[in-house]
């Protein structure tokens, strides 16, 4: 085959920028999904919240993802699932495998790339222990409950303090398991502060700080885990180990962008982030090769997620017409207490968005853009913390064409 846009991953970013493109005028766009149905992650998100800044209204995730099915239908735009992309080189030929098409050779003018994210595992946590049932990614408890009404287990354990944890620690209450603590190694926790009022205070489950799992107990089933609070270098103090009987432990310990084909199309990832280096349009440091949603880097609110996707979208129309997109010499550096930004380039003649977090909880802080030493922009903000992504729209003419932008929280 061959298509002006090939879309990897028909989730909220691939979804929504797939109806951008169509605004747009590209007519000839492809979505490639691995699972059965469109949604990505939404289709198991039966919670509300979902919708708030896109739409102005609270839905839940599978009403959230219906709307921009709907629409991808309506707009006549091809869609593929159960198929599973391969591989993509950097000539922009995507390799697929289909159970109805078979093998699938596709070379596209643009790609988008919309795969989403993947959960940190016990083996990247690397916990002793023994090897029994009863040890799940939040993601995967998530799957069994809402989408297989499989219960998981009815004493629970939560490593972690993940957004899907948290949101999972009150499901499995509601379903009648009782919940006996969230651990988290860090000093504070790392969900978004509402679901910390909403799925632990709400429900009187306790949530303890500086805590990890040490060891993991059990045959055939988990029967217990020994944890320990843990110093200011997240190693655990002897002495304080306590062992809690449980037949569950769920791990929400992080997210990782989905990048291995990313890689294999010759993109660049940012170590910070874990996904790839973009400039202002989206574009990956390979022409042509575009990428937005948790691919790029995780949200927190799939709200942001449509929008970039969208924003992407525009930028890739603008690029199927031209061919080619405006340089983008200038680095975005992340300074004083910023963990990462997106984009980490821009051309210094266009608005754009500045999506960043910070590394630590600040209170009272003023973030500060610079080029050259001078202050270009400064917002005074309240608080800050690493689950909630912050973003600035920047305009043009306060940029400086000639230096790079340094981005500060202070």
């Amino acid at each position: 085959m061959k298509r002006n846009v090939v879309i990897v991953g028909g989730g909220p970013a691939g979804l929504a920028a797939a109806l951008k493109l169509k605004e747009n005028g590209i007519e000839d766009i492809l979505i490639l999904e691995r699972e059965h149905f469109l949604g990505g992650i939404l289709r198991q998100c039966i919670h509300d919240g979902f919708g708030l800044t896109r739409f102005g209204e609270s839905l839940s995730g599978p009403e959230y993802a219906q709307r921009f099915i709907d629409k991808v239908t309506e707009a006549g735009i091809e869609a593929i699932t159960d198929c599973t992309v391969l591989d993509i080189t950097e000539d922009k030929v995507v390799t697929a495998a289909s159970k109805v098409h078979g093998l699938l050779t596709i070379k596209a003018d643009a790609i988008l790339l919309t795969m989403g994210c993947r959960e940190r595992t016990r083996g990247a946590l690397a916990t002793p222990g023994t090897r029994p049932a009863g040890v799940y990614t939040a993601g995967v408890a998530q799957n069994y409950i809402n989408l297989q009404n499989i219960m998981v287990g009815r004493e629970i354990v939560i490593l972690g303090s993940g957004d899907i944890g948290l949101i999972m620690a009150r499901r499995m209450t509601l379903e009648g398991a009782h919940v006996k603590g969230v651990y988290e190694v860090q000093s504070y926790p790392s969900g978004l502060p509402r679901n910390i009022e909403q799925c632990l205070n709400d429900y009187h489950i306790p949530l303890h700080l500086s805590h990890t799992v040490v060891e993991i107990r059990g045959r055939d089933r988990l029967s217990s885990v020994v944890v320990a609070k843990c110093d200011e270098h997240f190693r655990p103090i002897p002495g304080t180990e306590e062992e809690i009987p449980c037949d569950t432990l769920i791990l929400s310990v992080g997210l990782i962008p989905e990048n291995e084909l990313s890689l294999a199309a010759g993109v660049h990832l940012d170590p910070r982030t874990r996904g790839a280096f973009v400039d202002e349009h989206c574009q990956t440091d390979v022409p042509g090769i575009f990428a937005a949603g948790n691919v790029l880097h995780v949200h927190d609110l799939v709200d942001f997620v449509s929008l970039e996707a969208e924003s992407l979208a525009a930028s890739a129309a603008e690029y199927l017409k031209a061919g080619q997109l405006p340089s983008c010499p200038l680095e975005v550096v992340a300074g004083n207490n910023v963990g990462h930004v997106i984009p980490q380039r821009i051309s210094g003649t266009r608005d754009f968005t500045l999506s960043l977090r910070v590394r630590m909880p600040l209170s009272n802080v003023t973030l500060v853009l610079r080029q050259n030493g001078q202050e270009i922009l400064r917002k005074k903000m309240r608080k800050a913390l690493p689950a909630e992504m912050i973003q600035i729209p920047v305009k043009a003419e306060k940029l400086s064409q000639n230096a790079n932008l340094e981005v500060c929280v202070e």
